[in-house]
């Protein structure tokens, strides 16, 4: 039987490698599956991996149709086994609803691959959906840790250095990038003791470094 899995972790987990290796896996045993990706870091359509692996992938954009995409593919002689979806917390939940009705009415299997919540501790509109709908989901193992050592669980988003907590929810970005994007946007994870006080690994670093203040007398 066909499920939608749901896997998700913070940024710097691991999705996008698990997301190219389940693909790699797949298609090592003969089966045809397609690649879907959105706001994807490189910035074109492909799915990338921190370790530097890519593959080209199908990009999805506020109106595009999973149900239509696939079942045109299907009726023109094409061959779909299963779909990689990465990046799937910007999948809006209709999208996401018609993954499903994909896996139970083409018996396709679906594998997403995305983040929880945004940098304001939201969760988007694509993975609450898919929490609702998917038949299994995982957390990924691979342990994503703040600056202090401890788990991070946040995203955290900075501009020009300084981490904030309201904005675009949508503005691509990397956990390694710092001079990419014109507002010098860059991203990092947290535990949620330092997200809650916006103390990143830069802040942190500046108030050690910090002169004491000299004692009077």
């Amino acid at each position: 039987m066909a499920e939608l899995h749901f896997y998700t972790g913070t940024m710097d987990s691991g999705k996008s490698t698990l997301a190219l290796q389940t693909n790699h896996n797949y298609a090592a045993r003969g089966r045809v599956g397609q690649i879907f990706t959105s706001h994807d870091r490189a910035g074109v359509p492909v799915i990338s991996s921190r370790l530097g692996l890519t593959h080209d992938a199908q990009e999805v954009g506020e109106d595009f149709d999973f149900w239509t995409f696939v079942v045109r593919t299907l009726t023109q002689g094409g061959r779909v086994d299963y779909l990689i979806c990465d990046e799937a917390q910007f999948y809006s939940a209709e999208q996401i609803e018609q993954l499903a009705k994909i896996v139970d009415e083409l018996q396709i299997d679906v594998f997403c691959f995305g983040i929880l919540t945004d940098f304001r501790t939201r969760m988007f509109p694509g993975a609450a959906r898919l929490v609702e709908l998917a038949d299994r989901m995982q957390v990924l193992q691979v342990e994503a840790l703040c600056w202090c050592g401890k788990r991070a669980t946040h995203n955290a988003r900075t501009e020009n250095g300084v981490m904030v907590t309201e904005g675009e929810v949508i503005v691509v970005g990397d956990v390694e990038e710092q001079h990419t994007q014109p507002a010098d946007v860059a991203y990092e994870v947290l535990c949620r003791q330092h997200h809650r006080r916006t103390l990143t690994a830069a802040r942190a670093k500046a108030v050690s470094l910090a002169p004491e203040p000299l004692p009077f007398g």
